[in-house]
């Protein structure tokens, strides 16, 4: 069953060739790139045009594989010595998949090994967007996978090994690329891997071995969060500047600012000192253009309602983008948005409550925006939907560049784009905003998780809570008061009432009792109380004392003889 042959192929016509007629056979005669002599019969193709039928350059291995499927295998080789080695190599590991000694699978994986490595990628990025990934998700996969896969020079899934990525990683390491940057491309090498494993094309996963940095220790973008001072600031500004902008006042520019000669003015700076003034001369100098007045405060509108709608509600820049009027449920007994799994990062659908004076304004838009509709006369009837427009329609028309159009709101309102521990603001701190006020109001860690969507508490409380924000000066009251003149007779009579060893703090004329053991953020740690262990105790009378050494474990609280440890059972301490 097992041979090797050649395989008849159709070729166009060499040019020049000679047609001829031997036997009843048409045939053709030329010349090689060699020089060398060919002969072919000619034949016509789909396309009517003539062809000539010649062997291939190249043997073909015919066998029967491990599984007794009939298989036909380009040898690549020239000479039929050599493809008879090939072809024995394929035989012997079609008996050893028949002895068991190898399985079906491990066979299968030796073929895909020769094939090229930028074709395995195609096919998953291919595979990515029949998941229904994003499309910003699978470009950012086919780039920095792409790149490695390149620039490691990885012809073949044979060459997908650790070394060769590991070096690549720690070398753009050296060059200074941050740990958060260097951790996403060997995510993408990683997931593709892994997709090659599943479809049976690697054994193993090669970069299973190859660590991730700590982006913590080296982190590029640190942001921060924003007060309420500088949030209403920043709403102030961002309603009023595109109308501002039209009012402002020229100055003279600095002769050692100055680029070239006719460089000798310049428009003032906005602050929020001046806005007002800028505002008004606008409107004198757009007297004549009420349109565009009124273009220019519906737009200053909605960049005000896209930052509190980001404060306010935590989500992110795409998705408060991928929002349309049938998001929004303004009409239900909670007002709230509808964000669809497959516009969430995580990728489940949420439903997300909004506030009183949060769906006031979105009312008031809507409205806004049917009325502009209508005047312009691009909606005349009504759609079924309570605010009047296509259920389709954006709800907000979110920039592209937010970015440049926060940096100047920002520049405007006096607010500084990075502070003096060089965190910075962006769109996103909008997000770290929305989560630090929530833990600054008191709102429970696990409420805070559910709010921001996160699937981690300790992403919520080390990375989404800024905290400069939070009043720990003001939880310093919750400590005990420590006077300097107490006097033993205090002691006696602390401990004569039960109270010694307590840690009471006045608010109001209520006592509060701080827990006997803080715990630790990342460790598991349990609040419990000790038993009485005082002499005056009764499980304790009528033993006789024997001195011993006491030993204190690690992670225990050693409680002090002849005190009272507080019972902590109805205790709720403020988080």
């Amino acid at each position: 069953m097992a041979t090797v042959y050649r395989k008849a192929v159709t070729r166009p016509l060499p040019p020049g060739a000679e047609l001829f007629t031997r036997k009843g056979e048409r045939l053709a005669r030329w010349r090689d790139r060699k020089g060398e002599r060919r002969t072919g019969a000619v034949v016509e193709g789909r396309d009517g045009s003539l062809r000539v039928r010649v062997e291939a350059a190249t043997y073909v291995a015919k066998y029967r594989d491990g599984a007794g499927v009939v298989r036909e295998v380009s040898t690549g080789c020239r000479t039929k010595d050599a493809a008879q080695a090939v072809l024995r190599g394929l035989i012997e590991r079609a008996e050893k998949v028949r002895a068991g000694v190898v399985t079906a699978t491990d066979d299968a994986v030796r073929d895909w090994l020769t094939t090229p490595a930028a074709e395995s990628l195609a096919e998953y990025v291919d595979h990515l967007r029949s998941r229904g990934r994003s499309t910003k998700h699978v470009a950012d996969c086919q780039r920095l996978a792409g790149r490695v896969v390149a620039e490691c020079n990885l012809r073949s899934l044979r060459d997908l090994a650790a070394g060769p990525v590991e070096r690549w990683l720690s070398a753009r390491t050296a060059e200074g690329m941050a740990p958060r940057t260097r951790n996403s491309y060997l995510q993408a090498v990683r997931g593709f891997c892994r997709w090659c494993v599943a479809e049976g094309r690697l054994p193993d996963d090669p970069t299973r071995r190859i660590g991730k940095l700590d982006e913590a220790a080296d982190r590029r973008r640190n942001r921060r969060s924003m007060t309420p001072d500088e949030l209403r600031r920043l709403l102030y500004v961002a309603r009023w500047r595109p109308l501002a902008e039209r009012g402002r006042l020229t100055v003279a520019s600095d002769p050692g600012e100055r680029t070239g000669k006719r460089d000798t003015w310049r428009k003032e700076p906005l602050t929020p000192e001046s806005l007002a003034d800028a505002v008004d001369r606008a409107r004198g100098r757009l007297a004549d253009q009420p349109e565009l007045i009124a273009d220019l405060e519906r737009l200053g509108r909605s960049r005000a309602l896209i930052y509190k709608a980001l404060v306010l509600t935590g989500l992110r820049r795409s998705e408060l983008a991928s929002l349309t009027v049938a998001s929004v449920d303004l009409d239900a007994a909670t007002p709230m948005l509808l964000l669809s799994a497959a516009k969430a990062k995580n990728r489940q659908a949420a439903e997300i409550p909004l506030r009183a004076d949060l769906a006031d304004d979105l009312r008031a838009w809507n409205a806004e925006k049917r009325a502009a509709a209508l005047d312009a006369g691009v909606l005349s009837i009504a759609t079924g939907q309570p605010s009047g427009l296509p259920s389709d329609s954006p709800l907000f028309d979110v920039p592209p560049q937010l970015l440049k159009v926060l940096d100047a709101d920002l520049a405007a309102a006096g607010i500084a784009k990075r502070d003096d521990r060089g965190r910075t603001l962006d769109v996103h701190a909008l997000r770290h905003s929305f989560g630090s006020l929530l833990s600054a109001g008191g709102v429970a860690p696990r409420t805070a998780q559910a709010a921001l969507r996160h699937s981690s508490i300790d992403l919520t409380m080390n990375v989404y809570t800024d905290p400069r924000v939070l009043d720990v000066a003001g939880a310093l009251n919750a400590l005990p008061t420590l006077p300097l003149d107490a006097t033993p007779d205090n002691r006696d009579r602390q401990r004569a009432t039960g109270t010694a060893d307590a840690w009471p703090v006045d608010r109001g004329g209520q006592s509060f009792v701080a827990p006997t053991v803080a715990p630790n953020p990342g460790k598991q740690s349990k609040l419990g109380a000790s038993a009485d262990k005082s002499p005056e105790s009764p499980d304790r009378a009528g033993r006789e004392e024997t001195p011993r050494k006491q030993a204190f474990p690690r992670g225990r609280v050693r409680v002090a003889e002849g005190s009272r440890t507080p019972d902590l059972r109805n205790h709720n301490p403020t988080l």
